[in-house]
């Protein structure tokens, strides 16, 4: 992916992890044994139509849009934690909207007249982040519903993918 940022956002020096309600998430974490896994006989075509041919779902098409529960976003593809259900939030755009992502987990490029983000381990499209969110950071991180998984906090993370 041409352009990519190779600024992780917020990168921990500290590396330590953070507590997430039930889940423990680490900043630091293994990287891909190869980026070319065969993710079309791992996910849905949808899925895959969304974190690796950059496409878009429709508004108000995720179940995500009402989730409310603690827990952990995942990227649907090697399940690396993206968002903390505590900065979750309506933003009436039809899509998941996150007011932060977690710290060294997305990686941001910019395209035409936004900025796209991605999971920072397999590269997988997630959404865009706009400036028009609530404070005090004022982002709103506006996922694709389909490129993420929702683990409640009474279950465990996944193991990431290899």
């Amino acid at each position: 992916m041409g352009g990519l940022s190779a600024t992780i956002i917020a990168s921990s020096p500290l590396r330590a992890l953070a507590q997430t309600g039930a889940h423990s998430i680490a900043h630091d974490f293994p990287p891909l044994r190869t980026r070319a896994l065969p993710w079309h006989q791992l996910l849905e075509p949808e899925r895959v139509e969304i974190l690796f041919g950059e496409e878009t779902e429709f508004a108000g098409s995720s179940p995500l849009n009402e989730e409310s529960r603690l827990g952990t976003y995942i990227c649907a593809a090697c399940f690396l934690p993206l968002f903390r259900s505590q900065h979750k939030y309506n933003s009436g755009t039809g899509w998941p909207s996150f007011t932060q992502p977690i710290e060294t987990h997305i990686v941001t490029r910019q395209d035409f007249r936004r900025v796209e983000y991605h999971c920072a381990r397999c590269l997988g499209h997630q959404g865009h982040v706009f400036d028009d969110g609530p404070p005090p950071r004022g982002e709103r991180w506006c996922n694709n519903g389909l490129a993420l998984l929702f683990i409640p906090a009474t279950e465990p993370l996944p193991r990431l993918r290899p």
